[in-house]
């Protein structure tokens, strides 16, 4: 626990064998439950995950990297979490940083954490191709212009949530596909959530799971298009499932916490 908070990590996997254990042996022991979810993988990702006492949950059939986040959080909000981490089992981030991650939502800071391979200037020297570093660069300026943020990186997998955000973001509307980060993230600011960046070094490596460039292209039109419909929301054009919720909701939200909070200090 982190200032009295569960401590929850989830690992979508598919065909994560070779890398799985090196990336649960680094995770701090503050961890309270780490949990797995297996994508109907074709290797021994499954047996590998109960062998290292994971709880294991697994799709009967593939559901893509959107599906298997959607399973990933509601599995982790039914078991408690106050924080959760999502990180990757194919070891390109640091579990070493879900400590400093997972703080930064414990302690009131921020609702949102997220792990950026652009901070530090890393990302290259860790061997981010350099189509994925320019594509990066250039599809989280479009964001940040249309989207009013000033976020180094929006293509992060790795993200740290408070539980209240969670049960915020309409989640089961988006994608099934990779886009899912892309939307979640774009919810994430129209909701108004505090959303904080730390440096997270990157490694690619031949086991290190990485769509291609085909997939790649499919993704960056999907981001193009979640941001152009963020805009669209907020200047109140169109409609669209994945922005139908209310952004105010947050503000309701901080006032009931204040007013607990008060009472407490006055009891």
């Amino acid at each position: 626990m982190i200032n009295g908070k569960k401590i929850v990590v989830v690992l979508p996997a598919y065909n994560a064998e070779k890398t799985l254990e090196a990336t649960v042996r680094e995770l701090p022991e503050l961890v309270d439950e780490t949990i797995l979810v297996d994508d109907f993988s074709t290797d021994a990702t499954v047996v590998l995950a109960r062998r290292l006492r994971l709880s294991v949950h697994e799709h009967g059939r593939n559901r893509g990297y959107g599906g298997n986040q959607k399973t990933c959080y509601r599995e982790a909000l039914s078991r408690g979490a106050d924080v959760v981490v999502m990180t990757h089992p194919d070891y390109q981030y640091s579990p070493l940083l879900v400590t400093a991650m997972a703080s930064m939502v414990a302690y009131g800071v921020y609702d949102l954490a997220l792990g950026s391979r652009i901070l530090g200037g890393g990302a290259l020297r860790g061997g981010m191709p350099l189509y994925k570093y320019i594509s990066n660069r250039a599809l989280t300026t479009f964001q940040n212009l249309l989207m009013g943020a000033s976020l180094s990186e929006y293509h992060t997998g790795y993200r740290a949530f408070s539980r209240d955000l969670l049960n915020a973001l309409p989640l089961e509307r988006n994608s099934d596909d990779f886009v899912f980060d892309n939307q979640m993230l774009a919810q994430a600011i129209l909701y108004g959530a505090r959303i904080g960046e730390i440096s997270c070094p990157t490694r690619y490596f031949p086991e290190a799971s990485s769509i291609n460039f085909r997939r790649s292209a499919i993704y960056g039109v999907g981001v193009l298009r979640t941001a152009l419909q963020f805009r669209m929301r907020k200047w109140g054009l169109g409609a669209n499932p994945v922005f139908e919720f209310s952004p105010d909701q947050r503000v309701a939200d901080q006032q009931a916490r204040s007013a607990v909070a008060s009472a407490t200090r006055e009891r």
